[in-house]
């Protein structure tokens, strides 16, 4: 089902790696932003960016059912910032004091690289801490704190530091794009959490130009800003967009691990889309959550229901937009999120990619 580079447009698992491949913690988003709209310019999809960061692709509607009076519109989105660091203080030694931007678990922390965007360009460190040989017993059967972490980047002292980062400058892992298992079936990368879906998203307007193909609908395609933190540019883009109805595209930690058991397992690696009944932040839309069940067995696309209620998405803050958002989450089943290596069933990226497409191009959307 993978597609290959043509014409230097970037497509499947080859866009994936492009898309993870670029620096955008979250409130860092321009690179990422301004790499989505090359990619689309070089398929003569325009789009247009927001005050916040937000970047949009506008399509009308047209298609048999079209009503230019009051049409139904539709958004699909999906957030492009990953979970990263920020510089708060340079010590003496010129050692890195940072905080994380997003919720990273202080134990997946230590011995990692890291890279920061200084004035210059790119620093890259490792996140490091005392010692084992150096600890207390006390200290060595605790969790080292984020406090107690830092980040060397081989600077000689305070001043040496200096001349490369400053306090509030942006980091994220310094992770590759890895194809691993029998066959190359997963893949290792940082920032899965959602390229993933803005992958998908661009993949699905380039195929609909491909096509010409008129929806009986407006869509918007938003890629937003700031999800790991409040989720705030989705919530400006429903404002201002007002849609019926919404697609969100997000990663969900599956934890189909060894020592967690069956009924606490969200979903599964290669079971396909994970579509979510509720979080801590939506109720989705039971009929819209229906449909892409029935269409996943009608196409033969796998697809697969969150089991377990965790977390929240960009739904949390589109649904209460205006008169209400009817919301629909699909969420690509990733290990080890929000560390540097999520870790994805390739074949899921396509069941995904399969199954939006047949949702905004089957399903009947009614006002």
């Amino acid at each position: 089902m993978e597609n290959i580079n043509e014409n230097s447009r970037p497509s499947g698992i080859e866009l994936l790696r492009t898309l993870c491949g670029i620096f955008g913690p979250c409130g860092n988003e321009e690179r990422v932003r301004d790499k989505i709209a090359d990619i689309l310019k070089d398929s003569g999809i325009a789009s247009e960016k927001d005050r916040i960061g937000n970047l949009f692709v506008k399509i009308p509607g047209g298609g048999e059912g079209y009503d230019p009076e009051n049409p139904v519109k539709i958004m699909i989105s999906a957030h492009m910032d990953e979970v990263g660091f920020m510089v708060r203080d340079i010590d003496a030694d010129g050692y890195i004091r940072f905080i994380c931007v997003g919720g990273i678990d202080p134990c997946v922390l230590c011995g990692k690289r890291v890279v920061f965007m200084g004035a210059e360009g790119e620093v890259k460190g490792v996140i490091a801490s005392k010692a084992i040989h150096h600890k207390t017993a006390e200290e060595r059967t605790t969790a080292v704190k984020i406090e107690n972490m830092y980040v060397d980047i081989g600077a000689e002292d305070y001043e040496d530091a200096s001349r490369w980062l400053a306090v509030g400058d942006y980091g994220r892992f310094d992770s590759e794009f890895v194809r691993f298992g029998i066959n190359d079936a997963f893949i290792k990368a940082p920032a899965i959490d959602d390229r993933l879906g803005c992958a998908v998203i661009i993949e699905t307007l380039k195929r609909l130009a491909s096509e010409g193909k008129k929806l009986p609908f407006d869509l918007i395609a938003g890629f937003t800003v700031r999800e790991e933190i409040g989720k705030s540019g989705a919530g400006m883009a429903a404002r201002r967009f007002l849609p019926d109805y919404s697609v969100v595209l997000e990663s969900t930690a599956v934890a189909d691990l060894p020592d967690v058991k069956p009924n606490s397992r969200v979903a599964a690696a290669g079971g396909g889309g994970v579509i979510s009944l509720l979080d801590r932040s939506t109720i989705y839309d039971a009929d819209l959550v229906s449909a892409a069940l029935e269409l996943g067995e009608k196409k033969g696309i796998p697809v697969q229901i969150k089991k377990y209620l965790s977390g929240g998405n960009d739904a949390g803050s589109i649904h209460k937009s205006a008169y209400g958002t009817a919301c629909l989450a699909i969420s690509a089943p990733s290990r080890y999120i929000h560390s540097a290596a999520n870790v994805i069933c390739a074949e899921d990226y396509f069941s995904i990619r399969e199954l939006v497409y047949a949702i905004l191009t089957e399903h009947s959307f009614k006002k």
